[in-house]
């Protein structure tokens, strides 16, 4: 899944540490989803998107051709 989490944080100035706190997670969990590694629960790409003022729409995206192999 892509997403936007790098962009979001740059326009409200914040590091994956600041973000990781304000959401309750680690710095790593940020990172990991930013890089496409892991992908978050549903509960807490809506917590992103919310955290953000954004639709999850806006902040995740769908990438079909990943999970076809």
């Amino acid at each position: 899944m892509k997403n936007k989490i790098k962009v979001y944080r740059a326009m409200h100035d914040l590091t994956q540490e600041g973000l990781a706190n304000e959401l309750g997670v680690t710095r790593q969990t940020i990172l990991a989803i930013e890089k496409g590694k892991y992908d978050p629960s549903l509960e807490l790409a809506f917590k992103i998107a919310r955290f953000f003022g954004v639709a999850i729409e806006e902040v995740f995206t769908y990438d079909n051709a990943a999970g076809s192999k």
